[in-house]
């Protein structure tokens, strides 16, 4: 039997209208959100469950922000395959796949439904908790670093193009003495990009990246992704810092202490065996 007018009018008002997607798993998850996959989770108020879940980000009919969570994988996997190769495909989850409706949106949404209000966020009455919002990146801070990090991993061959590997530090200021490490330090504190692997600050980012191989961090602080030929781009995060690296070549690290600043790592002798045992701890895509 055919519905009332009403009821057509109540359950346009009631449809989400889908603007993108996102995964948010144990290897691919939006890094803005936190250094690991719990950490992104909490941002929104989830349980880390292994199999992760698809965030579908769209507005209602009235205009409202909401968020949708879903334990479909694979369906949000194809969603976002299919849009990233210019084809159309609907994304409708089926109810029985939502998780949780959240009011506001985790990430960033440069795009609004047409022929519905501006986004705007749920009236307060119909929402159980309050907006999610995007983390600000109006200034340096953890947010902003990883962003970062996302950006070199995207951009790898751009950025590997600028640094010339005879510039490159001897590893640990092998072969320096006191005097030449410290004013090697000095150097790279005052020029932003200076190839320093014996920078204090990325030293003591090594060594807490190198603790992971005997004590596991938590799920996501480790991924590994593709990259051309047999090498895999490795990304780790840890308090304060991040590193994008390729496993047959350099490193970058990025520290919330240095705003801006991108530190390149060379070879040595020590970077290619942490990378190895980092890529084998960590997480892949399926």
């Amino acid at each position: 039997m055919a519905g009332t007018d009403d009821e057509a009018v109540a359950a346009a008002d009631d449809a989400l209208y889908v603007l993108t997607a996102v995964l948010l798993t144990p290897a691919q998850f939006p890094s803005v959100l936190g250094d690991d996959y719990p950490e992104a989770c909490a941002a929104l108020g989830l349980a880390p469950h292994a199999d992760g879940y698809g965030l579908v980000l769209g507005q209602d009919g009235y205009g409202a922000r909401w968020t949708v969570v879903i334990d479909d994988v694979s369906l949000v996997a194809v969603a976002i395959a299919s849009w990233d190769c210019g084809m159309e495909y609907e994304l409708s989850p089926d109810e029985r796949e939502v998780v949780a409706a959240l009011p506001g949106w985790p990430l960033a949404v440069a795009v609004s439904a047409p022929g519905v209000p501006a986004p705007h966020d749920p009236d307060p009455d119909v929402a159980d908790r309050p907006a999610l919002s995007p983390p600000d990146t109006s200034s340096w801070g953890p947010a902003q670093r990883r962003l970062g990090a996302d950006e070199i991993a995207l951009q790898w061959a751009a950025w590997r193009e600028q640094i010339n590997d005879e510039e490159f530090a001897k590893p640990d200021g092998e072969g320096k003495s006191d005097g030449q490490e410290k004013a090697e330090e000095s150097s790279a504190e005052s020029e932003p990009g200076v190839p320093q692997s014996g920078h204090r600050g990325v030293r003591r980012v090594l060594a807490e990246a190198r603790a992971y191989v005997d004590s596991p961090p938590p799920l996501g602080r480790v991924r590994s992704s593709f990259a051309p030929g047999d090498a895999r781009t490795l990304r780790a995060d840890g308090p304060g810092w991040s590193i994008v690296a390729r496993t047959d070549d350099i490193a970058f690290v990025l520290l919330d202490d240095k705003p801006g600043e991108v530190l390149p790592v060379g070879r040595g002798r020590e970077l290619p065996g942490l990378l190895e045992a980092l890529d084998k701890l960590a997480v892949r895509p399926i």
